[in-house]
């Protein structure tokens, strides 16, 4: 089991995460759940309503859309993000690789955690932001 202040370490790592300062990310660890995934488990589906997103602990996965495989994600990576964000159905499936360690973030406590602190929504913001202009650049 992963501790909080773990938990508050590991999403310092994570890009997504990584402006936010280390007393708001305690909110965010307080919402996730720890889960496992045994090797070949499809857990996201592309078409499906996004529901939650996945940081990756433990473990990698592949992103894939039938058999095109995307990429591979492993440790520090998310999955699952952006329909968490758009509630917009999924745009891939993730499958695991091998066993899997995640915290699960679920969309409900996600979006009410954003509307209490706007200086999570901030960190956010800029981070998809700095994507977003990294893949016009390519």
């Amino acid at each position: 089991m992963i501790s909080t202040v773990e938990k508050v370490l590991f999403l310092k790592g994570i890009d997504l995460f990584g402006t936010i300062p280390a007393e708001e990310l305690s909110h965010i660890a307080q919402i996730t759940d720890e889960v496992e995934y045994p090797p070949n488990e499809c857990f996201i589906r592309e078409g499906d309503q996004g529901d939650a997103m996945y940081l990756i602990v433990d473990g990698k996965v592949k992103v894939h859309s039938g058999e095109q495989e995307f990429a591979q994600l492993g440790p520090s990576n998310c999955v699952g993000e952006m329909s968490i964000l758009d509630a917009e159905p999924r745009s891939a499936s993730i499958t695991s690789l091998t066993e899997l360690t995640l915290l699960k973030i679920q969309r409900e406590d996600f979006a009410e955690i954003l509307a209490e602190k706007p200086e999570i929504s901030s960190g956010i913001i800029k981070v998809l932001t700095q994507r977003l202009r990294e893949a016009n650049r390519r």
